[in-house]
């Protein structure tokens, strides 16, 4: 007789415990490599970009600036959720934060969170009906603000006598308006732009299309405050005076008068920054402002440039210039456009003679070949400079009290009124033409905006309904219909 062997159980009370210890200690090693990845990854990243929109990461500039930053800086987002641009702005916010954690932002629905929206109006004294989407960067109870409209660059499609032709927007300026901001809050003393205010000169606060409100914008852009100047006899220019602006007249404008031009000469002798811009309507009668750039070496002449190879125009109203040197100011501009008005000439009388020590002329842009002059019709076709840079290298003795003088002279001044520079890259080179005069080659239009190459589409309640029905009903009836009318086939 056989005998049956004893039945051993296969899980044991010692083998259970022995599973159960190794789940369990496995279980903590996964955890803990799961912790220790996330905790590296934190100090140790790298991120790439699937959106062609958000190509190339932000600004090197941008980088330097967050890493720098010590100071805590909070950012409050006064905003509709439901804004096209939302979505942007926080995920720029979040690479900020990621970067540095001394920068956080809180996001604020004025319209689904009135109580909070309310204290927001109440801390930031928002008493405007009008204040809406608005970002707010504080910093040790300092305070920018900004508004959506600000994040958009909206470009024209170019000059038109009769009407305006606009198109939607083409750059997102997040990165530029948010750097600048840091930027501003770190230095809470900005740099100072005087405007030269006669009787038929534009305004700072001026609206209208030839005005030049969003000149000004342009300069609080990059953290430099503007105010109207008028000055009279004995005056001086302010000392905390960082830019001088004077643009030619909008209307017909007579000669700035003996005592202003004594100021502004006095000014540009100790070392002063003027951007000086020209209009056809100073030709006669002359601005006087003529001679004192003579004496720098820069003639702007009583005429007008017109290139009908290179106009929008037949009648040659503007200029679209295409030709620029290696010079600091247009050398961005490579590849780009300005579209002038009208342009007058703006020519060197540097030469080889001139002595040691003397100003250094640098023409910064020309017309085409073929470009003749309105009123001399002697002259040969040829190209014309229409603008120039002035500047006093640091020799000695040749610095003034305020430093070295740096000029910009242009032959038009319409070309960057508020509906011009919107046109080409009028803009752009107003931004470099500031930050050189300035000397702040780390300001925000080295930044740049994003052009916009995604789109969203806004579709209504009953537009997403389609759209629902057609991806989850129709399509799918469409592929289940065919692969019926196969296994009907087939089954034949």
């Amino acid at each position: 007789m056989s005998e049956h062997p004893r039945n051993i159980p296969s899980f044991s009370a010692r083998h259970r415990w022995k599973i159960t210890i190794d789940v369990a200690i496995r279980t903590v090693l996964v955890l803990a490599i799961v912790v220790m990845v996330n905790y590296l990854s934190t100090l140790f990243f790298h991120r790439f970009y699937l959106s062609h929109q958000r190509n190339g990461g932000l600004n090197p500039i941008t980088l330097a600036v967050l890493h720098s930053l010590t100071n805590h800086i909070s950012v409050t987002l006064f905003y509709d959720r439901h804004d096209d641009f939302f979505p942007d702005i926080t995920h720029l916010l979040d690479e900020y934060h990621g970067i540095n954690h001394n920068i956080t932002y809180t996001a604020v629905d004025y319209n689904r969170d009135p109580g909070k929206a309310e204290a927001v109006r109440q801390k930031y004294q928002l008493n405007s009906p009008k204040a809406k989407n608005l970002f707010i960067f504080e910093c040790e109870g300092r305070v920018k603000v900004g508004s959506g409209e600000q994040l958009l660059d909206y470009r024209q499609k170019g000059f038109n006598a009769d009407k305006k032709l606009e198109i939607g927007p083409v750059a997102f300026r997040g990165e530029q308006l948010f750097t600048g901001m840091i930027l501003a809050l770190e230095s809470p003393q900005p740099l100072k732009a005087y405007f030269l205010h006669n009787d038929g000169e534009p305004l700072v606060s001026d609206t209208s299309d030839f005005g030049y409100q969003t000149f000004a914008s342009i300069l609080a852009q990059n953290y430099i405050a503007s105010t109207n100047l008028q000055i009279s006899p004995g005056d001086e220019i302010p000392m905390d005076c960082a830019l001088l602006v004077v643009a030619g007249p909008v209307s017909e404008g007579s000669a700035i008068p003996d005592y202003e031009l004594e100021a502004i000469d006095k000014y540009l002798s100790e070392g002063g920054r003027m951007f000086a811009s020209f209009s056809y309507r100073w030709i006669q009668p002359a601005s006087g402002l003529e001679p004192i750039l003579k004496r720098w070496g820069v003639n702007v002449a009583a005429d007008v440039v017109r290139d009908l190879k290179n106009s929008s125009t037949k009648s040659g109203e503007d200029v679209i210039v295409t030709e620029f040197v290696d010079h600091p100011i247009v050398s961005p501009l490579a590849g780009s456009k300005l579209q002038m008005i009208f342009p007058r000439p703006v020519e060197s009388l540097v030469s080889s003679t001139t002595p040691p020590g003397a100003p250094s002329v640098t023409e910064l842009a020309y017309t085409g070949p073929e470009s003749t002059l309105t009123a001399d019709a002697t002259e040969p076709a040829r190209r014309y400079p229409v603008m120039a840079a002035i500047e006093q290298k640091p020799v000695a003795g040749a610095a003034g009290a305020r430093g070295n003088t740096r000029i910009v002279v242009t032959g038009d001044s319409l070309f960057l009124a508020n509906l011009p520079i919107q046109y080409a890259a009028n803009r752009e080179f107003l931004g470099y033409a500031i930050n050189w005069l300035v000397d702040k080659p780390q300001l925000l239009q080295k930044i740049g905006a994003h052009p916009l190459t995604e789109y969203r589409l806004n579709l209504s309640v009953s537009q997403q309904s389609q759209a629902r029905w057609l991806l989850l009903a129709a399509l799918p009836g469409i592929v289940l219909l065919f692969g019926g009318i196969v296994w009907y086939v087939r089954r034949k």
